[in-house]
């Protein structure tokens, strides 16, 4: 699998899923251009990146339209026009239903579904070609109490997945990756009530995934691999959801 020349464009890319995304893509050859939210680990980030291919930190709000056209022109303008984009900033609220704060709950709209929709358009109006990746959850599927807002805005990304595929192909293929419980500084076990992790762990494989397990996906639906695969959602969750 090589992927040299090419450049991809990493959301919330410093740490957890994103970061293991980044790191994979650069080990084959891509270019990375990631963006954060003022993250103190951005730099340490752009040191790894940069020890296996060439890439550039920004600081981008991806909920922001001007921030997320400011940080794709800083891409191409350093690269030239993007090949790859992957979706993965996201943030998390958990709240009853009756106690969830409005602003909370557009916030994590805002992050998830529409930093979504704002960096699809970015990349579709920079390429006619090339791979969209978007990072949805099994909880976008399986829905889970106290979580109103992100399950919504998980879900809303598989169904944005498939509007996508059907409008940009053939030219743009775009596949989502529905990780389940993976152990990063958002999801980490031992930051859970005994409840939260035996819900997490109630899958056949019993565990949590690592970030490598997203980042090996994406490296595929990046790759020639998949050339003939568009509008799916791949479930990388142990078993949580089967269908």
């Amino acid at each position: 699998m090589t992927l040299q020349g090419k450049l991809a464009i990493v959301t919330g890319g410093s740490r957890g899923i994103g970061r293991a995304i980044s790191l994979a893509l650069a080990s084959h050859g891509a270019k990375v251009a990631f963006c954060h939210p003022g993250d103190p680990a951005a730099p340490e980030t752009l040191t790894a990146i940069k020890a296996l291919s060439d890439g550039i930190s920004v600081t981008a709000d991806v909920a922001d339209e001007a921030q997320i056209e400011a940080f794709f022109q800083a891409a191409t303008d350093a690269f030239g026009a993007p090949d790859i984009l992957v979706n993965n900033a996201g943030i998390l609220r958990e709240s009853p239903l009756a106690e969830t704060d409005v602003a909370d709950f557009d916030r994590v709209i805002a992050v998830n579904l529409r930093g979504t929709f704002l960096a699809a358009r970015a990349f579709v109006r920079r390429s006619q070609t090339g791979r969209i990746i978007n990072i949805a959850s099994d909880l976008g599927i399986l829905g889970r109490e106290e979580m109103a807002a992100y399950t919504a805005s998980k879900g809303g990304i598989i169904a944005l997945t498939r509007t996508f595929a059907r409008e940009l192909a053939p030219g743009i293929l775009v596949n989502a990756i529905a990780p389940g419980s993976i152990k990063t500084d958002m999801t980490s076990p031992d930051s859970m009530s005994p409840e939260q992790l035996a819900k997490d762990m109630a899958t056949p494989l019993a565990r949590f995934g690592q970030p490598g397990d997203i980042a090996a996906m994406a490296c595929f639906l990046a790759s020639p691999h998949s050339n003939f695969v568009t509008g799916q959602c791949f479930g990388v969750n142990g078993g949580s959801v089967m269908t």
